[in-house]
């Protein structure tokens, strides 16, 4: 079976971490809950440190500074109204999978967060994989009734990996 995650290791941290089979089974748990066969996909993920991930937040969102995870969909897929769905990506094939698009990591801020959070580091990085999937599949949250769904949908996705809900206990969540 393919890889549905091509993971580029520009900090080897994350080899330490065993981010690319994390990833791996997080993507494939986020694409197996929406109903999308991963052997018709792709998706690239970067996993860099906050100084990478800076340069990019601010070439691309005007914002110089670290963050834990940023996502540049392949294509534009989200839903006109609020708490609507997503338009469902068109899948390649084994020998020429879609790409839904990439994903970047930052080792220090998502460590950080995770132990900040009381979380184990495998846990909150498969929270970040699953978020950022779902943004590569169309799903956002930013108006109430999308981010609605789409925090459900990482609470169901993440207990189907054994993570406890990411959300319980956050305030404003």
């Amino acid at each position: 079976m393919p890889d549905l995650v091509e993971v580029v290791l520009e900090d080897g941290r994350w080899q330490d971490a065993g981010l690319p089979a994390l990833a791996e089974r997080a993507a494939r748990a986020t694409l197996a809950r929406l109903a999308l066969d991963a052997a018709g996909f792709e998706i690239s993920l970067l996993a860099c440190d906050d100084a990478r991930i800076a340069a990019l937040n601010a070439a691309f969102r005007g914002r110089a500074a670290a963050t834990d995870v940023l996502s540049w969909p392949a294509a534009e897929r989200a839903p006109r109204r609020d708490g609507g769905r997503p338009a469902r990506p068109r899948p390649g094939t084994a020998e020429s999978p879609e790409s839904l698009g990439d994903i970047a990591l930052a080792f220090e801020t998502v460590r950080r967060d995770a132990g900040a959070l009381g979380r184990p580091l495998a846990a909150h990085l498969s929270h970040l994989v699953v978020h950022g999937v779902l943004h590569l599949l169309g799903h956002d949250h930013i108006r109430p009734a999308d981010a609605a769904r789409m925090e459900g949908l990482e609470v169901e996705i993440l207990a189907s990996l054994g993570v406890a809900d990411p959300y319980e206990g956050v305030a404003g969540a």
